[in-house]
């Protein structure tokens, strides 16, 4: 491990201790774990998403559920990478749920993002990775500090700090609109493909479509919710 990748570790489990068992908001009544981010400081590419839905509160771990083996999909097949290579990180790191009943999901409240937010602007800080995809509404619009929706500002170029940042629909979206057969799984391979280019990568379109191969043998749960309004 070089010095600067073992800084920017380092500099990470700062901010974990920092966090603790954290209390600044909320969220952490009914939380079973702190999802505080994973993948390699030193991440080329970094995914931001609205918050844990209940595998990611239960393993303390980003984007482990449905909507996330199609996100280990995008990154392992259709970028060609391994989804230890990439940094994986939310807005707030407490699963968020209607009414604080710990049964449907939902995006974070201002005064959680105000609250969990200035931690994840820190990761993006220490990691400074070439670019970052926003995953849906909630991300897009904190980072960017903007109020258009998704389906408006895909596929276009934005900036946080310097970083260039490309907004796509969020996993969740895809498999709620048309799963398999969605025609959004073209918009997300474009908006990768916009991606690889800034990076320099090389693949065929065959690749892209293997990320979206089939999840038939991953079936859907009424408590995979993850994303839902948005």
């Amino acid at each position: 491990m070089s010095e600067a990748i073992s800084d920017k570790a380092r500099l990470l489990e700062e901010l974990r201790r920092h966090i603790g068992d954290c209390r600044r908001c909320k969220l952490c009544a009914t939380r079973t774990n702190i999802v505080f981010g994973e993948g390699d400081p030193d991440a080329r590419v970094m995914f931001i998403g609205e918050g844990p839905g209940r595998d990611e509160d239960l393993q303390a771990r980003p984007f482990v559920g449905r909507a996330g083996q199609l996100l280990t999909a995008i990154i392992e097949k259709g970028m060609n990478i391994a989804r230890a290579d990439a940094y994986i990180a939310n807005v707030v790191k407490c699963r968020p749920t209607i009414d604080l009943k710990f049964e449907r999901d939902r995006p974070p409240e201002p005064d959680e993002r105000d609250a969990c937010g200035p931690f994840l602007l820190r990761q993006i800080e220490i990691v400074r990775p070439e670019v970052i995809i926003t995953l849906g509404n909630p991300s897009t619009q904190y980072l960017l500090g903007i109020r258009q929706g998704i389906t408006s500002i895909r596929g276009r170029w934005f900036s946080h700090n310097g970083i260039p940042v490309m907004p796509t629909y969020h996993p969740s979206y895809i498999l709620r609109n048309g799963g398999d057969g969605s025609a959004l799984k073209k918009d997300v391979w474009e908006d990768v493909k916009m991606v690889l280019t800034r990076l320099g990568g090389n693949l065929g379109e065959e690749s892209g479509r293997n990320a979206f191969e089939s999840l038939e043998d991953s079936p859907k749960r009424d408590t995979d919710v993850q994303g839902r309004l948005f």
